[in-house]
């Protein structure tokens, strides 16, 4: 398995954390503005953003490389994390969710597709479970440090978990370049890479 993966792997765990962390933030903060039932509804609209991104991927030139487009959406994630620490209100928590919904899907379905070219086709299905697997993981795990962070020091302790886990996801994305199987059965591979071509 090249090791590229396993850098493709800790991304996904770090998304899931950012997943726990919003979900602890979220609730921590609409239970402190006396609004508890409202932290579903902030979530379900972060993933409602998410969705509309990811569909929109479609529209996205063939020519904006997949590693390029992992870049991006990192620095999207990092960029749109930040402004969950200067939430203080409903007003400005709901827009700030759905807005960092447009960076969610983008990185998660690129994650997938470079994992789709980077492994051996035999290991494929490992890959993919692996991926959901370590979401799950990242998540459950946020869930259980950022509550505790929320109860203890209010829902900004949360929320700058997702920016930690952000940050993280960017250093990996701008650190570990990524090789990929081309269409065509090819691989095309960033010269930085240190080692050999997967093989098949």
């Amino acid at each position: 398995m090249p090791r590229a993966v396993h850098g493709l792997r800790a991304s996904m765990a770090l998304q899931g954390m950012i997943f726990g962390a919003c979900q602890s933030g979220i609730t921590a903060l609409t239970e402190r503005l006396h609004q508890p039932a409202q932290a579903g509804l902030v979530y379900a609209a972060m993933g409602v953003m998410s969705a509309v991104a990811g569909l929109s991927l479609a529209l996205v030139p063939a020519r904006i490389t997949l590693p390029t487009r992992r870049r991006a959406a990192a620095a999207a994630l990092l960029v749109l994390c930040v402004p969950l620490l200067f939430v203080r209100s409903l007003g400005t928590l709901y827009p700030v969710v759905v807005v960092l919904g447009v960076a969610i899907a983008p990185h998660l379905i690129t994650v997938f597709g470079l994992t789709e070219r980077l492994v051996p086709a035999g290991r494929l299905a490992e890959a993919m479970a692996f991926l959901t697997s370590a979401v799950v993981g990242g998540q459950a795990v946020s869930l259980a440090a950022s509550g505790r962070l929320a109860e203890a020091h209010g829902p900004f302790a949360a929320f700058a978990v997702a920016v930690g886990a952000a940050a993280a996801i960017l250093a990996l994305a701008l650190g570990i370049p990524a090789r990929h199987r081309e269409a065509d059965g090819t691989v095309k591979t960033d010269p930085r890479l240190p080692f050999p071509a997967p093989r098949r």
